[in-house]
């Protein structure tokens, strides 16, 4: 027994990363957070539709999800939906229900299974099916960061000792085309059955080395049959159940990725499911954790919404794999495009947001975007000695990575603001380098005229091989894709960056932009704070009187008098550019309290302004009145939650809370979904609040989860 409650806890503490807990806990559940999710759904096909309408549940860095029964679907009854799996930069489903349970009587004769109660719960599924005389109960728990556990108990409710069989069956569900279609193939083995995966190259839709499985594993003695795609595994000995009397039965089904992750894997599986109520016990209790310090300053009615949002976190968490060697959150496994790689701009938010309940992941989702750090031995990357890449995948290069621009400065915001809840010095001196490598990238790569204030732009790549190409990284560096101020018509040109030797290193927009430059201040700002804890008090200083000098060109160049708002100024004149109208960009300043008192007050007329920014779900990326408003667009109208978090913040910055408080709650009361079991949107109409493109997105939960709690 001792053996192996060790060897449990080595394997939670390997795959979460959250260190261990006291094995006596049991925690109680938690009804009141039951469903805040609607997780029931059933597949049509493996290939899983652009935005997947079935909410999967993940856990513990997992590369493969599940759901609940939908109702009235019977072909599912007995199992849980799924498994959804990652073939390294995709989603598929494996099976409608790979493993459905099903019970025979004294006779022989299968139990028909009734359609059955279920819920989903903080760390868990959880099925009940209530049979004449007898009752089967199901739940499923992520024990690592490659194996589901699922439980099962039988009660005998009636009055006559009960001798049940106990069998398990699935078929798999393949995709419609080649090679994806002969990819999977089913086997039986001594402990269950598995399914291998054959190599196939299908960038972004199926990616696999051939090495891939999936795998039951049954700690009892258990015999299989496959036929083609069908198997059928049977417990050999039947469970007796005495009158009142209940049995109990688990299994583990792991997604791996290569034998060497099986070979580790092996002892978290025999744990666990030797000792189910061990493992469920330590996941429940880890639970118990991110909703203690996750709800800390989060009222009482808001407390489900932040669960959900903690939940959608959790979910979009993925595990070291491939070429991604640390855990981190990827945007959306609800969304094709961004349901297996790591975004920097996404990250750095998703960090914030962790930190709250989970500072040790928060600290692994911002090495993950770093680790791919490009330095000056970086091959055809040495001139971006600092800069992170836009997008890095299980595979890097991949056709999925991309290396033609990066995302804003926000990672030393990211890492202080982890700081702040693990108070890890360490991770503090670890990072510091690397954040201040990439600061010192901007002004080497995208400060064209060396005047301090920086660009927008684009890498020296075989990809950004045209003007046309070379705007379009641009846009997608500042995050904000298709802004009307990134529009080819606006008069944008691209300029080359040269190194002191003439060779070309970059490439810049012709504009300042205004958004760039109050994030480099921030940048600035927090790194001062890294160094004054690290005890680096003269570069505190440097960095500190930087901040200074850079906030005030941006309080004289980009401030507009006339309009009493803050824009992107043209690179050759050093004037506002007025003309391409107001867009959130603009409340940077105020977020990063650059601001003047006097242009606070001013920019704010403009975001409590139902003509402007203060619409149903205040800030929407343009301005309402702007030729150019859309609130259907992607940044061209639409509000994003991260823009109402900043707004609120700058809002509050200033002292105009009572403006901070309305924004947030119309975002609450009007985003469609937020207070009830829909989830968590992308970005939502501005006008009607609907929630639009990607659901379940992971910077959305992160900072809305930051909006919920006491600053």
């Amino acid at each position: 027994m001792r053996r192996f409650i060790a060897l449990l806890a080595a394997a939670v503490v390997g795959a979460t990363c959250l260190g261990t807990v006291p094995a006596s806990a049991r925690p109680s559940p938690s009804p009141g957070f039951a469903d805040v999710l609607d997780r029931q759904g059933t597949p049509q096909s493996a290939q899983v539709p652009p935005a997947n309408p079935v909410n999967v549940f993940s856990d513990a860095g997992a590369w493969h999800a599940y759901a609940l029964p939908a109702k009235g679907d019977t072909s599912a009854y007995g199992g849980f939906t799924g498994p959804f799996y990652l073939a390294q930069q995709g989603p598929w489903y494996l099976s409608k229900a790979f493993s459905k349970i099903a019970l025979t009587d004294e006779r022989g004769r299968t139990i028909p299974l009734p359609a059955p109660s279920v819920h989903s719960y903080p760390g868990h599924l959880g099925q009940t099916y209530r049979l004449p005389g007898l009752e089967l109960d199901l739940d499923l728990r992520f024990v690592s960061d490659r194996t589901a556990m699922v439980r099962v108990r039988v009660r005998n409710h009636s009055p006559r000792p009960r001798t049940l069989g106990v069998s398990w069956q699935g078929q798999l569900l393949r995709p419609d085309r080649e090679p994806m279609r002969s990819a999977p193939s089913l086997h039986s083995g001594p402990d269950g059955v598995r399914v291998d995966f054959a190599k196939v190259n299908k960038p972004e839709k199926f990616v696999t080395s051939g090495t891939e499985q999936f795998r039951v594993h049954h700690p009892e003695a258990v015999s299989t049959q496959v036929h083609g795609d069908s198997y059928r595994t049977s417990r050999r000995a039947p469970l007796r159940l005495a009158p009142g009397g209940s049995q109990g039965l688990s299994w583990g089904e792991s997604y791996t990725f290569t034998k060497a992750e099986r070979d580790r894997e092996a002892n978290t599986v025999r744990s666990a499911t030797r000792l189910p109520a061990l493992a469920a016990a330590r996941v429940d209790q880890r639970w118990a954790g991110y909703l203690r310090r996750g709800l800390a300053g989060v009222a009482p009615a808001q407390r489900r919404t932040a669960v959900k949002a903690i939940e959608t976190l959790t979910t979009n968490w993925r595990g070291p794999a491939g070429d991604l060697h640390d855990a981190g959150i990827t945007p959306s496994l609800t969304e094709s495009d961004f349901s297996a790689g790591y975004w920097p701009w996404d990250s750095f938010k998703e960090a914030v947001g962790v930190s709250r309940f989970a500072p040790k992941l928060a600290e692994s989702v911002l090495r993950s975007v770093y680790q791919h750090q490009f330095t000056a031995k970086t091959p055809d990357r040495g001139q971006d000695a600092g800069m992170l890449p836009d997008v890095v995948m299980y595979t890097t290069p991949s056709e999925g990575t991309n290396e033609r621009n990066t995302k804003p400065p926000l990672g030393a915001w990211a890492v202080w603001q982890t700081f702040r809840h693990s108070h890890d010095r360490a991770f503090l001196r670890e990072m510091f380098p690397k954040l201040l490598a990439q600061h010192e990238w901007w002004y080497r790569n995208r400060d064209h005229d060396h005047d301090g204030l920086a660009e927008y732009g684009a890498t020296v790549d075989p990809r950004n091989d045209t003007e046309k190409a070379q705007v379009e990284a641009a846009a997608w560096e500042s995050g904000m894709d298709d802004a009307p101020r990134f529009d080819k018509s606006a008069g944008l040109r691209v300029l080359k960056n040269r190194d002191a030797h003439g060779q070309v290193v970059g490439y810049s927009l012709n504009q300042e932009s205004v958004d760039l430059n109050a994030y480099l201040v921030a940048d600035k700002r927090y790194l001062a704070e890294i160094a004054r804890a690290l005890g680096k008090g003269t570069q505190a200083h440097r960095l500190t009187e930087q901040a200074d000098s850079t906030a005030k060109l941006i309080r004289d160049r980009m401030y507009d008098e006339k309009t009493g708002f803050f824009y992107d100024t043209d690179l050759a004149t050093r004037r506002p550019l007025v003309e391409r109208g107001k867009g959130t960009e603009s409340i940077t300043p105020l977020w990063t309290k650059i601001a003047s008192p006097g242009q606070a007050a001013r920019v704010r007329q403009s975001l409590t302004d139902p003509q402007q920014f203060d619409t149903a779900i205040p800030f929407p990326t343009v301005a309402r009145n702007s030729a150019n408003f859309d609130p259907n667009g992607y940044w061209r109208g639409t509000t994003w939650v991260d823009q109402v978090y900043f707004g609120v913040r700058a809002l509050e910055n200033y002292g105009y809370r009572g403006d901070a408080r309305t924004a947030r709650e119309k975002l609450l009361t009007n985003a469609a979904g937020l207070t009830g079991n829909a989830p968590i949107r992308e970005n939502y109409n501005s006008v009607t609040g609907q929630g639009r493109n990607a659901t379940n997105f992971s910077w959305s939960a992160a900072l809305l989860l930051e909006l919920l709690a006491k600053p």
